[in-house]
């Protein structure tokens, strides 16, 4: 059935004919819009005089190759851009007929040699974002004209966001932020919303999240980051979200809460409200700010996730603490160190003696909670190389542009949303580049690397993978030892003493080759490291293997479900959208009018007549 629609489809397109070229462009512009890739012009053919077009070629934006200048290894000291050009075979060619002076299509290939784009990501490919003509003189008319031409003031203007923000801003603001919740799970049926309160009905605690956070956080969730230090309103409550990463190594958020009283119970509560939002999954990896009840809450209930204290909080408190250099740099060593837990122990015995660290002391303090914050106790668990909740710090500092003390609860759910509106926006913009383009390689680049590029994420494979294949040419193999169904590479790097144990375990099929290292960056960062490289090009392996190629890191990680980042959140009032749309059409009317004085003089008669019709109001107001 697919094959028949597609040949109905393509006789259909081969009869088109176009009154002139630049019909036939926003025709193709539009066909390509739906099926998910770019336009680009191509080649033309003129007349022998040169003065009039008799054929015009549009492209795939990404037919051809880039000239070996731009990829010839040593050419440019910068890195080279990513590369979009991959021969694609797609085209539009069309001609002009002089007999009729019509053009009509003269050869149309519609074959593509790479992944298209998804529906809703096509919109941010490159021929498809386009300011209107109408749109640029809406523009430009907005800055002309003097004051007169204007009819209000910058003050009306703010007096007019100030009450309606006023309007929907009453007594009982906490009841407005519950109502405006309870408003989303009506658009939203998967929509999640609970909060709780005290005997006497005051509010104590709320938590949301959308559908879409439900789905990150089901693909996502592996690590949490977690500040509750954000107290940017009128009552000085916290408000904290739940921030992770996604395949593109960016911020992705999986719900927020806002708890009166920061205390054990409260973080119980919220947590297990984020657990029964996420149906009950909570094998996860966590990184707080170092709150006390924080950390008691999670013990209550994620007891079996790992969780470390945030890098930054204890940097920062290190130089609050401690003012001896020598000693600031003694004491980095246990947050960075990635020796075994032995080790770390006897360097702490070490430590404590040699500088007669005193048990009231924030050293001694930190030492006895160690295993929150010491990388040599995280050694293997999933952090994904996050350190810190910077990224939190991040948000927050978005979420806090033009606001104050004086926030309201909804206007700061409010400004969340947007938050949330823009992270999104950014992963949509990672896909639609990802779709589009790959990394830069050299050309006598390993084949594992070029498979590695293939697998994960433009930006992961640049940040992460890249970095353990260079580092990979620096490693040696200093033994061999074999087994029956195992091989051990015994793995030195040049630039230090430490030797890495890379075990292979080897079965009939390709697919269940399985690889481990000692240095364990495979379990905690999920991507593999440079012994693990280096073994496998020993081992003349053309491809990665599946244990190496986690799918949270690759473009398939969300297939399972469909996107929807253009949720309900998004939706106007019927009244605003209905008026949204007369807006766009009556625009595009007028700007087209106003280029001759008849239609100007038409127009302008016909909408001052229709404007002294009273319209009857068929239905009910729905603001």
């Amino acid at each position: 059935m697919a094959d028949l629609e597609s040949l109905l489809e393509y006789n259909e397109i081969v009869r088109k004919i176009f009154a002139i070229k630049d019909k036939g462009f926003q025709f193709y512009n539009t066909y390509t819009l739906g099926k998910g890739f770019s336009v680009r012009k191509s080649y033309v053919e003129w007349k022998s005089e040169h003065t009039e077009l008799t054929l015009r070629r549009y492209v795939c934006s990404r037919q051809g190759y880039h000239e070996e200048k731009y990829v010839k290894k040593g050419i440019k000291k910068r890195r080279p851009r990513d590369i979009t050009r991959v021969g694609c075979p797609a085209k539009f060619v069309i001609a002009l007929d002089r007999s009729t002076g019509q053009w009509y299509m003269k050869n149309f290939i519609d074959e593509h040699n790479y992944p298209l784009a998804s529906a809703d990501l096509s919109c941010l490919l490159h021929s498809h974002r386009k300011i209107s003509d109408a749109q640029k003189a809406e523009i430009v008319e907005l800055g002309y004209g003097g004051y007169e031409k204007v009819g209000y003031t910058s003050r009306d203007l703010y007096n007019f966001c100030h009450l309606y923000n006023q309007d929907i801003i009453t007594n009982g603001d906490a009841q407005i932020v519950i109502s405006h919740l309870k408003e989303r799970q009506n658009r939203d049926s998967e929509f999640f919303f609970k909060y709780m309160t005290d005997g006497k009905g005051h509010v104590q605690g709320m938590f949301w999240c959308d559908t879409q956070c439900m789905l990150d956080y089901t693909t996502f969730g592996d690590v949490i980051i977690f500040d509750s230090t954000y107290k940017t309103n009128r009552y000085n409550l916290p408000l904290m979200p739940f921030i992770g990463v996604n395949h593109h190594y960016r911020t992705v958020l999986f719900g927020c809460g806002i708890i009166s009283h920061e205390n054990t119970d409260s973080y119980v509560w919220l947590l297990k409200t984020f657990t029964e939002a996420n149906a009950q999954k909570h094998r996860i990896s966590m990184i707080t700010d170092g709150d006390l009840a924080m950390q008691r809450a999670i013990s209550v209930v994620w007891p079996n996730s790992p969780h470390r204290l945030c890098g930054w909080h204890i940097e920062l408190n290190l130089v609050l603490n401690v003012h001896n250099d020598t000693l600031k740099g003694a004491f980095r060593v246990f947050l960075y160190d990635l020796c075994s837990i032995e080790e770390i122990e006897r360097k702490w015995q070490v430590f404590l003696a040699a500088n007669k660290v005193k048990e009231d002391s924030w050293l001694y303090q930190m030492y006895e909670v160690r295993q929150t914050w010491c990388a040599a106790y995280h050694v293997g668990h999933c952090f994904l190389g996050l350190r810190s909740n910077q990224r939190s710090k991040s948000m927050n500092s978005r979420l806090q542009m033009k606001l104050d003390g004086k926030m309201t609860l909804l206007e700061m759910v409010q400004h969340y949303e947007i938050c949330l509106t823009k992270v999104r926006r950014n992963e949509a913009d990672d896909d639609a580049k990802a779709l589009q383009s790959a990394p830069f390689t050299e050309p006598d680049a390993l084949v594992l690397e070029i498979n590695a590029k293939e697998k994960f994420t433009p930006i992961v494979f640049k940040a992460k993978v890249q970095f353990s294949v260079e580092a990979a040419k620096k490693c040696s193999l200093i033994e061999i030892l074999g087994g029956d169904d195992t091989t051990e590479h015994i793995v030195g790097k040049r630039d230090r003493d430490i030797m890495y144990y890379v075990k292979c375990e080897l079965t009939e099929e390709v697919n269940q080759k399985r690889i481990f290292c000692s240095c364990r960056k495979l379990q905690s960062l999920r991507t593999p490291c440079s012994h693990i490289f280096y073994v496998l090009g020993l081992r003349d392996e053309s491809k990665l293997l599946d244990c190496c190629v986690l799918e949270r890191w690759t473009m398939g990680a969300k297939r399972a479900f469909s996107t929807i980042w253009k949720n309900a959140m998004y939706d106007y009032s019927p009244t605003l959208l209905r008026f949204r749309e007369l807006r766009n059409l009556s625009l595009a009317a007028a700007f087209i009018a106003s280029r001759s004085t008849e239609a100007y003089e038409w127009t302008k008669r016909v909408l001052e007549q229709e404007d002294a019709v009273i319209v009857p109001n068929t239905g009910a107001n729905e603001g």
